[in-house]
């Protein structure tokens, strides 16, 4: 496409967020109002403070604001029930003990050895139990193990900041979401979730490249972390439904599929009961805490009403998950315009997320990133944010009361927080709508301005229909190369 590589060697105009955006445009009245006409962004040269080292700035800074929120726990150790009242409550402290990694266990190597992680999550919460010096739970070594994965928490958070701005075209600044998101900076530290949500931004950024297969390499190195980062795949399949173009999708889920392969399959062969471990108990375990399921469950108990087991959770979670997965379908096969990839992956991990049997606070992690590329309006996604954190305050107070009997002024009464965790579901379906909107009504679509079209489409940006529904959902004709360069 001639224009379009033409677009490409000319100086990039980056967006600028006190101009494009309604919220900040007001906020910056206070401070000499947005950006003046006469700049030019991305072409005039701005001195040492560019967007991405400004970028990263920020998100050290938000790295450091999220060590301190734990500043209690710290100083006082990770003692039930205070880790909840403090709000300081991690993963990693209490599996360093729990879980043997501060006696050497290395999860899935160690004979005997168990982990509910995929495989990769384990091999990282052993190796970096290894650069722990000494021997033995104690208080010092437990600080040192937390210190050591925020650490590197952060600098995985920096990672997905800046992929995600060099994956944005002309809206790097929308990173900056990414950056300061609150829902970040309160659970970035509970577990190893940031590190998936880095390995899907890399992948996006290959693919928004054209390189296939680094993309799918990424996308299984992702799945052997955490499960989710295998979605994108589904987006993939869509827009090649749509547009007719296979190879992507076959080139990358190859690759997906033959790099989790070679990391699972040593360990399925040398230890098959310490891999499927976390199967077992993913299947076997109880609706998880503020998960949709789990306030049905609560809320039953109350009512004298049955109650969901694991098997029919699993049943229904799976069931609604297709059903979603089904409407988002239909919804990128018969929008007026091909939607854009990252507006598919934000509903379908969206989707997972909400209907799955298990829900952690940390799980906002994996959206962020998503939103971001989505849906960059400050508006809405802090609005999202605000019920996050709310949620997030709740489940504490709520785990601090059943778990340990704390003092009843901290605690919090089963309806409130089931109020909370229906708050956290509406908002953040409240971003799926306006992400569907988007694509029902292209105009809408603030990234779709001026020329571009899908920034992370990769072999699919600028490419031409080849299958759509109508309004009932019957495939239309062909259309031609002409009509696709138009979109």
């Amino acid at each position: 496409m001639p224009g379009h590589s033409s677009r490409r060697r000319l100086p990039l105009r980056i967006v600028v967020p006190s101009r494009n955006d309604p919220l900040l445009r007001r906020l910056t009245e206070s401070a000499g109002g947005p950006l003046g006409r006469r700049t030019a962004p991305g072409i005039v040269r701005p001195g040492f403070f560019t967007v991405e080292r400004v970028l990263i700035l920020l998100t050290t800074l938000a790295a450091l604001l999220s060590v301190l929120a734990k500043t209690p726990c710290r100083v006082a150790g990770w003692a039930l029930p205070d880790y909840f009242y403090m709000g300081c409550y991690s993963d990693w402290p209490v599996l360093f003990d729990s879980r043997g990694l501060a006696d050497g266990v290395l999860p899935f190597i160690t004979p005997g050895s168990s982990f509910e992680y995929p495989v990769l999550m384990g091999l990282l919460a052993g190796a970096t139990a290894l650069l722990v010096p000494g021997s033995g739970a104690s208080p010092e070594r437990t600080l040192a193990y937390f210190d050591v994965n925020a650490t590197l928490a952060a600098v995985v958070w920096i990672i997905t900041v800046i992929a995600t701005a060099r994956m944005s075209h002309r809206r790097p600044w929308d990173a900056a979401m990414i950056a300061v998101a609150p829902g970040i900076v309160l659970a970035g530290t509970v577990n190893w979730d940031l590190w998936p949500a880095m390995v899907l931004a890399l992948a996006m950024l290959c693919f928004a490249r054209g390189r296939l297969v680094a993309a799918g390499v990424l996308i299984g190195l992702g799945a052997a972390l955490k499960v989710y980062p295998v979605l994108m795949l589904g987006a993939v399949l869509l827009l090649a439904m749509r547009t007719g173009r296979y190879r992507p999708l076959l080139v990358t889920g190859g690759s997906a599929a033959a790099a989790w392969l070679l990391v699972n399959v040593p360990f399925m062969v040398s230890g098959f009961e310490s891999w499927s471990h976390f199967l077992g108990y993913t299947r076997d375990r109880e609706a998880g805490y503020s998960s949709l399921w789990y306030a049905y469950n609560v809320t039953a108990e109350r009512g004298g009403l049955p109650q969901l087991g694991p098997g029919p959770a699993n049943t229904l979670s799976l069931l609604l998950f297709l059903a979603a997965c089904l409407a988002i379908g239909v919804l990128v096969l018969s929008a007026p315009r091909r939607p854009r990839l990252a507006g598919i992956v934000f509903l379908v991990v969206s989707a997972f997320v909400l209907t799955n049997k298990v829900y952690s606070p940390q799980f906002v992690v994996w959206l962020v990133p998503l939103a971001a590329l989505a849906h960059p309006r400050w508006r809405d996604f802090l609005l999202w944010q605000f019920f996050e954190v709310l949620h997030w305050w709740a489940i504490w107070m709520y785990l601090g009361r059943i778990t340990s009997g704390g003092e009843p002024q901290h605690n919090i009464d089963t309806p409130y927080y089931v109020f909370a965790v229906l708050g956290h579901i509406a908002a953040t379906a409240y971003l799926m709508f306006r992400v569907a909107r988007s694509m029902h009504q292209p105009e809408h679509d603030v990234v779709r301005r001026l020329d571009v079209d899908d920034p992370q489409g990769g072999p699919f940006d600028i490419a031409p229909d080849r299958f759509v529904l109508d309004w009932r959902y019957r495939a239309q004709p062909i259309r031609s190369a002409a009509e696709g360069r138009q979109d």
